[in-house]
């Protein structure tokens, strides 16, 4: 009983199919009969239309499709008018069906088959759906296209107003300066006036001295006369009277010894002048460079725009990341020649020493061997996931800035203060920034996941290959989009960007 009541609801079903069938194909012929594609002279109307062939045929030019074992697998259905329906490649049926959870058109067969449970629809009335949401997205798509054109627009006016302002500004610091240069200028002339006071009240005491001291010699030099006249007396009696009397008399031989107390300060004005021209040239630099330092750091967090991604706690599980997943393509415009492009410029690696005969460009690398997206990162939340290979593969983030033609390491995402990666060298894995390495305890890495907040200001690196694992984290204020670049220094290197999802 249970064998013959199941095949009672498959001969049910199939019986269910074939007249579903059968009005699908009815509705896909119009009223007016269908005429034989094989009568030459005066067509016959079609008895039956023959899906392989795509052809119709009258009762006559059918018997070879009934009679010949060569036909037999062709399928014939009701009279079709419109051909140029298209047809299921696995049952030959017109598509007039389209599967809502799949996105995929079907035939009736695909329905019953495939598709079974599925919401579906007409074709007619899927389209008229889709295209009502495309419309939506339309005028999202075109609304955003203005707004980021006013917002280009506007960047561009800014141009003159920041030139302006800069301008107005560096007048403004000119006359500051200037006015700190006429007070130096002042200090100096008063430093110099009080020299110069002092050097009138030295020549003042050396002059007052000399008078003294000339004095003094004359009176020393008519000591002298006296004595010299004394000592020619000839009779003794004269000489010894004179003698006594002349001693009677006090007779100073002392010289005072010469001292100008004025050139003693000259040393300690010099250590006063050095001394606070120092501190004031570090109280200067210092000052001005915490201050301006101070103003750039405010002035960059307060012109971000508020995202409200800053409310959303931070993703977790790989799947949280995965939201935020960003598709990206290397700009061949940026690739060194050393650099193969493949995989619609998703993979690079690197085939020295055989060179690519890549355009000459303004944008390419020319030293180091690197390149960078076509698409850049910027505001908001973004993760990309990466496979490595090799000794010598490096992925990271950086401005559009960096220096494409020079030798130098800062033209090297690992050298420089505004790039930020992670990669493999000899003595294992490492993040670097400005030239510092931050080796990381960890091996046997081939996809490393790196999360952007741009908001936030912070670059993470994640190991992929196995459950998720925080290798590194950078914090700090980012002010222009980021670029993924990768710089792959051996042969045989290979960096693939991946799509997670």
């Amino acid at each position: 009983m249970t064998t013959l009541s199941s095949n009672n609801d498959e001969n049910l079903k199939e019986n269910r199919h074939n007249a579903d069938v059968k009005e699908e194909l009815e509705d896909t012929s119009l009223p007016e009969d269908v005429l034989c594609d094989s009568c030459m002279d005066s067509p016959s109307k079609a008895l039956k239309s023959c899906l392989t062939c795509m052809v119709s045929y009258c009762e006559a030019h059918l018997r070879p499709h009934l009679e010949n074992v060569k036909f037999q697998n062709h399928r014939l259905v009701d009279p079709l008018h419109d051909f140029d329906c298209q047809a299921c490649e696995v049952h030959q049926l017109p598509i007039k069906r389209f599967c809502l959870m799949d996105g995929s058109c079907v035939c009736l067969d695909c329905e019953i088959q495939e598709h079974e449970g599925h919401t579906i629809s007409s074709v007619e009335e899927a389209r008229a759906q889709i295209e009502t949401e495309l419309q939506k997205k339309h005028k999202e798509v075109s609304e955003s296209a203005s707004a980021a054109e006013k917002a280009i627009g506007k960047l561009h006016d800014n141009n003159d107003l920041i030139k302006s302002s800069v301008q107005e500004v560096c007048f403004i610091v000119e006359q500051q300066f200037s006015r700190l240069q006429t007070t130096v200028e002042e200090a100096r002339k008063g430093v110099v006036e009080v020299l110069e006071g002092e050097q009138k009240k030295a020549l003042k005491q050396a002059e007052g001295i000399k008078a003294h001291l000339e004095q003094r010699r004359a009176q020393l030099m008519k000591t002298l006369a006296q004595m010299n006249k004394l000592s020619k007396k000839k009779s003794d009696v004269d000489f010894l009277q004179e003698y006594s009397e002349w001693t009677k008399r006090e007779v100073n031989s002392c010289v005072p010894s010469v001292h100008i107390n004025r050139i003693d300060h000259l040393t300690s004005y010099v250590h006063a002048v050095t001394d606070v021209s120092q501190e004031l040239r570090d109280l200067i630099l210092s000052t001005y460079k915490e201050k301006l330092s101070s103003i750039c750091n405010s002035g960059t967090k307060s012109s971000m725009p508020e995202s409200s991604l800053l409310s959303l706690p931070d993703p977790e599980t790989r799947d949280d990341f995965l939201k935020y997943t960003t598709s990206l393509t290397f700009d061949p415009d940026t690739t060194h020649n050393f650099l193969r492009l493949m995989e619609d410029n998703r993979k690079l690696t690197n085939t020295s020493p055989w060179q690519h005969s890549y355009p000459e460009h303004p944008s390419r690398f020319e030293y180091w061997r690197q390149a960078i997206t076509l698409e850049s990162l910027y505001l908001g939340r973004h993760y990309i996931e990466a496979e490595l290979s090799g000794e010598g593969a490096h992925v990271g983030v950086t401005y559009k800035s960096i220096d494409r033609k020079g030798e130098d390491s800062t033209s090297c995402i690992t050298g420089n203060d505004f790039s930020w990666c992670m990669g493999r060298n000899s003595r294992g894995f490492s993040a670097w920034h400005a030239g510092v390495e931050t080796v990381l305890e960890v091996t046997d890495i081939t996809r490393i996941g790196l999360y952007l907040d741009f908001h936030r200001g912070s670059v993470s690196f994640y190991n992929v290959t196995g459950p998720l694992k925080l290798l590194h984290m950078y914090t700090t204020d980012f002010i222009e989009p980021l670029y993924i670049t990768v710089w792959l220094s051996k042969k045989d290197n290979v960096v693939s960007l991946i799509n997670a999802k």
